[in-house]
């Protein structure tokens, strides 16, 4: 929408492309980028399920289809349920890149086939609920820990597993903190430059802590 000039704010998940951004120039368009936030991604699994900690090895050969057996990660022998956003999510597309592919750039693993897409964050933390062999992922702010069970985490097999919080994630200790953005056409002038510093004045980033995202260290 930013790339074609129908909206005056683009939030996003994830960074601009190269490519997105000189779409948007050919248009006459000069994307600027704002952080407004940090966002753990945390992975869940039903409350019932035993596992309480995972590699992003693990997870990343758990959505490839190399592990299918809870089992295999100290679990029960069961077939594991993947569950994950939809292509179109800059959540997905966050985690196809730092978790299936584990951060590497000439990494071309994809989901498995049984991957069940789900539209929406409340898609998967329904299935999830529902189903005692699901694993999903999700934004820390949408994580409900009375219903759902998350996950820690370990940046690569043999050290500390983390739990993704607000301390986690404003420390970069959580190995799966992510900057939240919004995008302009052009610096922001007026009403939206007004808005703007608001969402990154002290008040705005207070709804960013009581929504259960990470304010920025700065304020």
């Amino acid at each position: 929408a930013l790339i074609n000039g129908t909206v005056d704010i683009a939030n996003a998940s994830r960074a601009m492309k190269d490519k997105e951004i000189e779409e948007a120039q050919s248009n006459g368009i000069e994307p600027v980028e704002h952080i407004v936030a940090i966002d753990a991604l945390a992975i869940i699994t039903n409350l019932e399920n035993p596992v309480g900690k995972l590699s992003i090895q693990q997870l990343s050969d758990m959505y490839t289809g190399r592990i299918t057996n809870w089992k295999d990660v100290g679990g029960n022998d069961a077939p594991i349920i993947l569950l994950s956003r939809e292509t179109n999510s800059g959540t997905h597309v966050y985690f196809l890149e730092e978790v299936v592919r584990k951060g590497e750039n000439e990494n071309t693993d994809i989901f498995a086939p049984h991957t069940l897409l789900m539209p929406s964050s409340v898609g998967i933390t329904s299935e999830i609920r529902r189903n005692p062999n699901a694993i999903g992922y999700d934004g820390l702010g949408y994580v409900d820990a009375e219903h759902e069970k998350i996950i820690s985490i370990a940046s690569e097999n043999g050290v500390e597993h983390i739990a993704p919080t607000v301390e986690t994630a404003s420390e970069g200790t959580y190995p799966l903190s992510r900057p939240l953005f919004m995008y302009t056409a052009g610096e922001p002038s007026g009403e939206l430059g007004d808005y703007l510093n608001w969402i990154l004045g002290a008040d705005g980033q207070q709804i960013v802590a009581d929504l259960g995202f990470v304010p920025l260290t700065e304020n």
